[in-house]
């Protein structure tokens, strides 16, 4: 990759988080694990009860001369109800809320202005609370979750279709 970056989100379940992103040209690399916590190397099990300060989020290794990080912005929003404080979807309590953490002052502003743009576009009656945050330490998760709607594709598929994630995407975001 001549120009490689990263781009990390939280958006609730980081296994409905990575095939979104990880179909793209330019996008090498998509990873599910853990941010913005107070626990070294947390485990699933520790960041499972959500006193650890993590989300669970992907960070995604994308070559920018062939996807820009604007274009995987206009990817993550229509992945996730940036609404809702309380987590996404079926998934409840902290380690499922949605934030994009940025790795330089170009993708703060890029996140920002992305943030900003679906705020006054009238899709949403109410506030969007997906926090823009500095990048920090990311952990991956255990390997039984990586690329886990390739691994485990029944279970995925069903475990999507009972969060209520793929109405509210088709409902929403037309997509």
């Amino acid at each position: 990759m001549s120009n490689k970056q990263l781009a990390t989100f939280a958006g609730g379940c980081f296994w409905c988080m990575v095939k979104p992103f990880d179909q793209w040209d330019g996008v090498h690399d998509v990873v599910s694990g853990y941010t913005g916590g107070h626990i070294d190397n947390p485990s699933y099990q520790q960041v499972k009860t959500g006193n650890s300060g993590h989300y669970e989020a992907v960070q995604i290794t994308f070559d920018a001369e062939k996807i820009t990080y604007q274009e995987i912005l206009a990817l993550y929003w229509p992945q996730i109800d940036p609404t809702d404080a309380e987590g996404q979807f079926h998934d409840r309590g902290p380690q499922y809320r949605t934030a994009i953490f940025y790795h330089n002052d170009s993708q703060k502003r890029d996140a920002e202005a992305s943030k900003q743009a679906l705020e006054t576009s009238g899709r949403f009656e109410s506030t969007i609370v997906t926090e823009i945050l500095p990048a920090t330490d990311f952990y991956p998760a255990e390997d039984y979750h990586q690329k886990y709607y390739k691994t485990h594709e029944k279970a995925y598929l069903a475990d999507r279709e009972k969060s209520g994630r793929d109405h509210f995407i088709k409902k929403t975001w037309d997509v």
